[in-house]
């Protein structure tokens, strides 16, 4: 089992399809601010990332290219680590489904479930996604196609892609025989999968109606990792995938058990963390633990499932021409600017949305304003009033610099909790607790005011070497974040890396004898907010959308349908009042076998609304809505149903055949938002 010492941290293995934005570098930079937190701490660290490229869709791509495969996912790889180094990532290893030893270990692997019954041979029928590489059942796909007489010709998968029809002969694995297993794993490790609502969601819609076996082999495409015993079948992508992350640490099924494994699988494995995104926490939360259950393997110690980097409009996509890359965000700003703007501003765990505004607004504010001035004035302070050289720390000798060290320590007690739960932004913001609390000292102990008198010469003193202090401690808590601008604090404040260990970030011991630099330059310049807002819409602009092939489409003869008689005038909807709310609880009406009770949040003066809503029959498991975020009628004229107030209505849809779903709101938008 991994040592007490030892920290093994992993990416999602990337898919090479296209251009990574900003969106995957956040997931890759996130990983990378753990791995160096962990080293400074100490720890052997070891963080993996890597591409995953097989499957059918690479290649059609490379077809499409007159490239084979192998060509493409070269060039394709090659330009991954290139941006992993403009960025700066730590990664000990970039693995690829295409090396050769993974691909050999991928295959003993298969074989060995085999082997033990764990997989069979049958035949495999169903909705399958080129774009997702996945199958799904009719009721999975958020449109069905039908044809005139109402059989299903197609539709489209959750991800918006197309599906087609495809039946094959498949091997599967037996899922079902590990899900009880799986069940017990997760009451027993209830930090296994975070955020918690990810686990809610794994057993409600997954696990609980039934886990089916899952199709592991595909004969329709050629690209990928060959079955021994029977060639004709390749490895399908999540057992080709997922295996990486025992595959790059040496992991080899036919060196027998744990014990047997070379000295690195032993060392480095359970992996501490699977960073992963929302959308393949089913894979990595259900069928990667089982995987390893049958390899006889213990289970990784932590899957963290990280929200999305949306836009104003959505998730980035090339179509919309809204896609931000890392790269031009780092050559006109610098990398850590762009690695701070990431970290700061996405609560880890939820969406986070990518604007412009916001963008400069950091690098404004936070970067130039609070952070870069506050050493300009400390290091010009010090070069005017004692030389250059910091005096020697006497401990607390104004008044306000008692308050100040504690503050200190309560930033840093915090900094260490919300980063060993990575809560990045929680991080930042208590070292910016420090950095705002270093300005205010500066106005209440006003050294310009001191250094008239002779009499204040050992408080003014106090006064530099605490403010050269605080900065030193706020370099010592960026360094996993900000991977150059720490260097550059040390450098203005003269001080050298004994004195930037990790175990001396403790206040008060800024080192005696140190000299700061003679002209400090600013870490971070003031950007014109308007110029810099246009430059970066531009640059998302210019990501050429693509443009819909033009058809003879005319509004204004399409027969519109609906299901009302009579059409209403813009006036009588403008009466409706939608509003976004949170639902805060919710249970049955008694002795009303379909009525819900919902305690909202709509952002009402008087506190919570309650709303009864006739959808129990369509969420049996109705505790999974709390915390939703719905729509619902604001204005609707309260009534009594059962002898309980109703005060409005919630929005829901019902498709063809009597499923009902509640219409949600975006997670971000605040409650009592408009709807309009």
């Amino acid at each position: 089992m991994s040592g007490e010492n030892s920290f093994y941290i992993t990416t999602p293995i990337y898919y090479p399809s296209g251009k990574l934005h900003i969106g995957n570098a956040y997931t890759t930079i996130a990983c990378d601010v753990v791995a160096r937190y962990k080293r400074l701490q100490g720890f052997d660290t070891f963080y993996l990332t890597g591409t995953d490229e097989h499957g059918q869709k690479i290649e059609t791509k490379a077809k499409d290219l007159g490239q084979t495969p192998q060509e493409y996912v070269d060039g394709m790889a090659e330009g991954i680590q290139d941006l992993w180094k403009t960025l700066q990532i730590s990664n000990d290893q970039f693995i690829r489904t295409t090396d050769k030893q993974h691909k050999e270990v991928v295959a003993k692997i298969f074989e060995k479930l085999l082997a033990q019954g764990d997989i069979y041979l049958g035949d495999y029928a169903g909705w399958y996604s080129v774009s997702d590489e996945e199958f799904f059942t009719e009721t999975q796909l958020e449109e069905v196609y039908r044809d005139e007489v109402g059989n299903v010709t197609g539709g489209i998968a959750p991800s918006g892609h197309e599906v087609e029809w495809v039946k094959e002969e498949s091997y599967f694995f037996k899922m079902s025989k590990y899900a009880d297993r799986l069940l017990d794993y997760y009451e027993n490790h209830p930090e296994f999968i975070l955020p918690e609502s990810r686990k809610n969601e794994m057993i409600n819609n997954f696990i609980k109606p039934g886990l089916e076996d899952l199709a592991v082999s595909r004969t329709t495409f050629d690209w990928g990792v060959p079955i021994k015993s029977n060639p004709e079948h390749v490895i399908y992508v999540w057992i080709d995938a997922l295996s990486n992350y025992i595959t790059a640490l040496g992991y080899d099924p036919d060196l027998g058990g744990f014990e047997n494994q070379p000295e690195q699988f032993r060392k480095y494995w359970p992996a501490d963390v699977h960073m992963v995104g929302k959308e393949i926490v089913r894979f990595h939360t259900i069928y990667w633990p089982i995987m390893l259950m049958a390899l006889d393997l213990p289970l990784p110690k932590q899957i963290f499932a990280h929200g999305w980097l949306l836009m104003k409009d959505g998730k980035m996509s090339k179509s919309k021409g809204n896609v931000v890359y890392p790269e031009f965000l780092v050559e006109r700003y610098g990398l850590d600017a762009l690695r701070y703007y990431l970290m700061r501003e996405v609560t880890f765990g939820s969406d986070g949305i990518f604007t412009p505004e916001e963008f400069v607004n950091r690098m404004n504010f936070d970067l130039a304003n609070d952070l870069g001035n506050l050493l300009n004035r400390t290091v010009a302070m010090i070069n005017k009033y004692f030389d250059g050289q910091v005096p020697e720390y006497k401990g607390d000798v104004t008044v306000f610099d008692e308050t100040l060290r504690q503050t200190a320590t309560e930033s840093i007690k915090a900094y260490n909790e919300h980063m060993n739960t990575m809560q990045f932004s929680s991080a930042l913001s208590s070292v910016w607790t420090l950095i705002s609390r270093t300005n205010k000292y500066i106005d209440e102990t006003q050294p310009w005011v001191l250094a008239k008198e002779e009499s204040s010469r050992e408080d003014l003193a106090s006064v530099m070497v605490h403010l050269a202090e605080s900065l030193r401690i706020v370099g010592i808590l960026l360094q996993p974040v900000l991977v150059e601008t720490p260097a550059r604090i040390f450098e203005q404040l003269g001080i050298t890396e004994q004195s930037t260990a990790w175990e001396t970030v403790v206040f008060g011991q800024f080192p005696e004898n140190t000299s700061v630099v003679k002209k400090g330059e600013p870490i971070f310049p003031r950007l014109d907010k308007e110029e810099e807002i246009a430059a970066i819409q531009e640059a998302m602009t210019s990501t050429s959308p693509v443009q819909e092939e033009e058809d003879d489409w005319n509004p204004e003869e399409v027969q519109l349908s609906s299901v009302k008689e009579k059409e209403i005038k813009y006036d009588v909807f403008d009466k409706v009042e939608l509003k976004v709310a949170e639902i805060i609880s919710c249970e049955r009406v008694e002795n009303a076998d379909k009525l819900l009770k919902f305690r909202l949040d709509a952002n009402d003066e008087g506190g919570h609304r309650q709303i009864l809503s006739g959808i129990a029959e369509y969420y049996p498991e109705f505790d999974q809505l709390i915390g939703k975020k719905v729509v619902i009628v604001a204005n609707l004229k309260p009534r009594k149903m059962r002898g309980e107030i109703s005060q409005g209505m919630i929005l829901s849809a019902e498709d063809e055949k009597g499923n009902l779903t509640i219409v949600e709101a975006p997670a971000h938008m605040p409650n009592g938002s408009i709807v309009a």
